[in-house]
C-alpha cells in the first residue's frame, strides 16, 4: 500500500507530541514546557492509506540554531516529506505564524492545524479559519489534540491534500520592492549555478541567503550586499504581514495589555524576591510527599514481600525438596535483590507524580526563568536548567535534552554536570539509609542531597566555563507556556513509562546483577564458602581502604558501590543481599534470614558515615547507561571517560569533607 509521510512541525510546546500520540496511539511523554521532544519520533496511522507520522522537535524557525532545531529543519528540508502539518498554538497565533510563513515559502504542501482551539474559546476569542486560510493560501483546521476534537477531520484533510498534491500551487509571499529586487537577483544567480540534486525553490534559497542561514551559505557561495539591513527588513516585514493576518482573522474581547490568569500567577511565582523560596518550599513538599505518603505504601509492599511472597516461595521450595543452593539463589539472590529494589516503587511513583504535576502545570518553565540570573553568574542561562530538572527523573533523557541549547560549549557543560542531578534510581538508597538513620527527618535529609547535587553542578559549571569551555554567555530566550490544568491521561502516561522502566530494570538488570552478587558472595575458587571468604568479600576488601577516610571503609559498602556503576538500583539489591545474610549463603537460606536488613545496617554505618555514603552515591561515577549516552552525545569516549574520573574525584573529596566535619560536630 502506498505510504504518505506527514511531518508534524511547530513551535516548542505547541502540542505536537500530544497530537502524535492521538494519531498513532503511541505513548510518548508530553509536557507543558519547551524541549520535551528532542528527537524525531515515527508512528503509523492506517486508514484507507498508510500514513507515517513523524513528530519533530519544536522549532521557532527554519533557520536552525540548536541541535533540536537542526533535526527538525533538516528533516523537513532534506527528507521526502509529502505533507507538513504545522501544529500551531492557537492561543499564541501571532508568535507561531512566523514558522508558518517559512514553511509556506519552502514550497511543500502545508496544512495548518490550529491546536488548543478549546482554550481559545475559553479565553473569549474566536479565530476565522476561512479568513486565515484565504490569507495564507493553505488548508487550515481547528483541533484540540488533548480532547481529540477535530483529529478525524485532520486525517481526512491530510488524505485529500495528498491525493491532490500534484495540483498544489506554491503560495508566493511578496515583500517590499527593495527586498523583492534582491530576492530576484539572488534567484537568478542561484539559477546560473546549476546546483545538483537541488529539490528546493530557488526563491526559498534566496530568502535563506538573506537570512544568513549558515548551512545554505556554505553550499551557495554568493556575496550578500547590505546583509544585516536586508535581513532585518525581511523579518520586520514578515511580522508586519503576520500582524495584518491576525488582526483580520482573530476576534478578541480581551483589552490591550489586559493581564491573563497566567500573568497574575506569575506576579507571585516569578517574583525576584520570593520566587526562589517558593520553589525551595515546593521541592521540599515534593520530598515530604514522597516519604510520608509514599512511605506508607512502601511499608505495605515491603511487608507483603517479606511476610507473604518470600515465605510462600520458600515453603514451596522446601516442599519440592529443592537443593539448598537453589533455595538460596531464589530466596536470597533473586527475591532479596529484586524485592529489595521493588519495595521502593511507591516512593518512586510519588516522586514522579509530583514532578510531572509541576511540569504539566507550566511551573517548571517558570523555575528556569527564576534561575536565569543565578545561572548567568556562571556563564549559562536559565534554559540550561531544564535538562538539570529532567535529571531528577533520569539522567539519560536529560542529557539528550541538552540538544535544546544553541551554544555547543554550554551544551558540553550541561552534559558534564547533569549526572550530579540526583536521578530516581538513587532515591531508594536515600529512602533506605535515611529511614534507618534519620527517622522522622527523611524528607529533610533527602532534600539536602538534591540541593547539594545542584550546588556541586553549579560550581563545576562555573569552573568549566572559566577553563575548558570558556566563552560568552548565550542570551536567554524562552517561551513561558500558560498555566494549564494537568491532563490525567498525560500524567498517567508519564507515570506508566517511569514505573514500567523501573519494573523492567528490576526484572532484567537487577535480576542478573542479583544472581551475580549472590554467586560472588557465596563462592570462591574452592567452591561454596562463608560470605567473608567469598569472591565478593575479596574484591570489596581490596578496594575498601580507599573509603576508610570517608567513614565507610568496609567491604560490604565498597562492593555495593562497585555494583552501582551498572545501575544505581543495584546498590540496594546488593545491600539487601549482603546485609540480609548470615554466616554463609546456604545457612541464610535455611534460616530464612533474608529481608529485614535495616537493623544490621547499624553495625556498618553511623549517622555521619551513612550521610557521607549517600553523598558519595549522589556524586560518584554515573551508571553505564549514562556513560554511554555521554559518549553518544559528545561523540567521544574521551569525554565519557573524563566524566567517570572527575565525578569519582569530586565524590571522594566532598564525602571526605562532610564526614570529617560531621565527626567534629557530632
Amino acid at each position: 500500500m502506498e505510504m504518505c509521510t506527514v511531518a508534524l512541525a511547530g513551535n516548542p510546546n505547541s502540542g505536537k507530541t500530544t497530537l502524535f500520540n492521538s494519531l498513532t496511539g503511541s505513548r510518548h511523554s508530553v509536557g507543558n514546557w519547551p524541549g520535551v521532544t528532542v528527537e524525531k519520533k515515527h508512528g503509523k496511522v492506517k486508514v484507507n492509506k498508510n500514513i507515517e507520522v513523524v513528530d519533530l522537535p519544536g522549532t521557532y524557525s527554519l533557520t536552525a540554531y540548536s541541535m533540536e532545531e537542526r533535526i527538525a529543519r533538516n528533516y523537513i528540508v532534506e527528507d521526502e516529506v509529502d505533507i507538513v502539518v504545522n501544529v500551531l498554538d492557537a492561543t499564541n497565533l501571532e508568535r507561531n505564524l512566523f514558522l508558518t510563513l517559512q514553511l509556506i515559502e519552502l514550497g511543500k504542501p502545508v496544512i495548518l492545524a490550529l491546536n488548543m482551539m478549546d482554550e481559545v474559546e475559553k479565553n473569549g476569542e474566536k479565530i476565522s479559519i476561512k479568513k486565515l486560510s484565504d490569507e495564507l493560501g493553505i488548508p487550515v483546521i481547528g483541533i484540540s489534540a488533548l480532547t481529540g476534537d477535530g483529529i478525524q477531520n485532520l486525517l481526512d484533510l491530510v488524505l485529500k491534500t495528498y491525493n491532490e498534491k500534484d495540483e498544489y500551487n506554491l503560495k508566493v509571499l511578496t515583500y517590499s520592492e527593495k527586498i523583492e529586487s534582491r530576492i530576484n537577483e539572488l534567484t537568478q544567480e542561484i539559477g546560473k549555478l546549476n546546483l545538483e540534486n537541488n529539490r528546493f525553490p530557488n526563491r526559498w534559497l534566496a530568502l535563506k541567503l538573506i537570512e544568513d542561514d549558515s548551512e545554505v551559505t556554505e553550499k551557495i557561495k554568493i556575496q550578500i550586499e547590505d546583509e544585516g539591513f536586508i535581513e532585518e527588513k525581511l523579518v520586520e516585514e514578515k511580522y508586519k504581514k503576520i500582524g495584518i493576518i491576525v488582526k483580520d482573522a482573530l476576534e478578541t474581547k480581551r483589552k490591550f495589555n489586559e493581564f491573563t490568569s497566567s500573568d497574575k500567577i506569575d506576579k507571585i511565582l516569578t517574583n525576584k524576591l520570593y520566587g526562589l523560596p517558593i520553589f525551595g518550599l515546593t521541592m521540599y513538599m515534593v520530598f515530604w510527599l514522597t516519604f510520608n505518603i509514599g512511605g506508607i505504601f512502601m511499608d505495605l509492599l515491603d511487608g507483603y514481600i517479606a511476610n507473604t511472597v518470600q515465605p510462600g516461595i520458600e515453603s514451596f521450595l522446601v516442599s519440592m525438596n529443592t537443593v539448598s543452593w537453589l533455595q538460596s539463589l531464589i530466596i536470597d539472590g533473586i527475591i532479596g535483590g529484586v524485592g529489595g529494589v521493588l519495595m521502593f516503587l511507591p516512593n518512586i511513583i510519588f516522586l514522579f507524580l509530583a514532578i510531572s504535576l509541576l511540569e504539566d502545570t507550566g511551573y517548571m518553565a517558570r523555575v528556569a526563568f527564576i534561575l536565569d540570573k543565578a545561572m548567568k553568574t556562571i556563564g549559562l542561562t536559565g534554559k540550561a536548567f531544564i535538562p538539570m530538572i529532567m535529571g531528577f527523573g533520569c539522567n539519560v533523557p536529560a542529557i539528550i535534552a541538552t540538544r535544546t541549547l544553541e551554544n555547543e560549549k554550554d551544551r558540553m557543560i550541561a552534559i558534564l554536570i547533569n549526572p550530579f542531578m540526583s536521578c530516581g534510581a538513587r532515591l531508594p538508597v536515600y529512602v533506605l539509609l535515611s529511614t534507618a538513620f534519620f527517622p522522622g527527618n527523611e524528607a529533610i535529609v533527602t532534600f539536602s542531597l538534591y540541593i547539594l547535587g545542584f550546588i556541586i553542578a553549579i560550581i563545576m559549571a562555573f569552573i568549566f566555563k572559566k577553563t575548558l569551555f570558556a566563552g560568552e554567555a548565550t542570551p536567554f530566550i524562552m517561551e513561558l507556556p500558560p498555566y494549564r490544568m494537568p491532563s490525567v491521561k498525560n500524567i498517567t502516561l508519564k507515570l506508566w513509562i517511569q514505573v514500567k522502566d523501573y519494573i523492567v530494570k528490576a526484572g532484567s538488570v537487577i535480576f542478573v546483577a542479583s544472581v551475580v552478587v549472590w554467586f560472588i558472595l557465596g563462592y570462591n575458587f574452592s567452591g561454596a564458602v562463608t560470605i567473608n571468604e567469598s569472591f565478593g568479600a575479596s574484591i570489596g576488601k581490596a578496594v575498601a581502604p580507599i573509603f576508610i577516610p570517608l567513614g565507610f571503609g568496609n567491604w560490604q559498602a565498597t562492593l555495593s558501590l562497585l555494583a552501582g556503576v551498572l545501575a544505581k538500583e543495584v546498590v540496594i539489591s546488593n545491600m539487601a543481599i549482603i546485609y540480609g545474610l548470615g554466616e554463609s549463603v546456604a545457612e541464610a537460606a535455611l534460616e530464612g534470614s533474608a529481608g529485614g536488613f535495616l537493623p544490621t545496617l547499624n553495625l556498618a554505618f553511623t549517622q555521619v558515615s551513612a550521610y557521607a555514603f549517600m553523598v558519595f552515591i549522589l556524586l560518584y561515577t554515573p551508571c553505564v547507561a549514562v556513560i554511554g549516552t555521554i559518549k553518544r552525545e559528545t561523540k567521544s569516549w574521551k569525554w565519557a571517560g573524563f566524566s567517570v574520573m572527575y565525578q569519582l574525584v569530586i565524590a571522594w573529596v566532598v564525602a571526605f569533607i562532610i564526614y570529617r566535619i560531621g565527626m567534629m560536630i557530632f
